[in-house]
């Protein structure tokens, strides 16, 4: 069995993605789900390909306690579509975005917003805001909507796993 396989994606990958994709990755394997879920990310813009991610969004990440990796930031590419089960939008344009470029309307329907995996979220405001012309603070908000998120995703995707 192949595992279930998730790209967050963000404007530039270097922010919103790469956070929710460490988070994801980190609750999957706390889960016992590390076999069974596979996570990457990406960007809509190429503007950023090749760097690390926002060293403010690796601060936060850390002092929580999450392990940081190397990340190296990519585009999303229409093809990427047939490699994914799910494409998560971090705000309300990558989901406009990404839905005009999925070659097939099954591809479009892969797409969902990441707080929309959040019971607690206001249905009027799903979008996870970019902090990268923001204060240090605003990674910390960022990541506190992620963590909420991504529990809700994954509890969302444990109950269609195969028991």
């Amino acid at each position: 069995m192949r595992p279930y396989r998730i790209c967050f994606i963000c404007s530039g990958n270097i922010c919103r993605s790469p956070t929710a994709e460490i988070v994801t990755r980190h609750l999957a394997a706390a889960a016992g789900l590390a076999d069974l879920v596979e996570v990457d990310s990406a960007g809509t813009g190429r503007w950023h390909v090749g760097d690390d991610a926002d060293p403010r969004a690796l601060t936060a990440l850390r002092r929580r306690g999450y392990p940081i990796g190397r990340h190296c930031a990519r585009q999303f590419q229409p093809a990427d579509f047939a490699e994914r089960d799910l494409v998560v939008a971090l705000d309300s344009g990558h989901l406009r975005e990404l839905r005009q470029l999925a070659p097939t309307r099954e591809a479009a329907a892969a797409v969902r917003l990441l707080r929309s995996f959040d019971p607690a979220a206001d249905p009027t405001d799903l979008d996870v805001p970019d902090p990268y012309y923001a204060r240090a603070a605003e990674f910390d908000y960022v990541l506190d909507l992620v963590e909420t998120s991504c529990r809700g995703l994954l509890a969302e995707i444990r109950a269609d796993l195969p028991a």
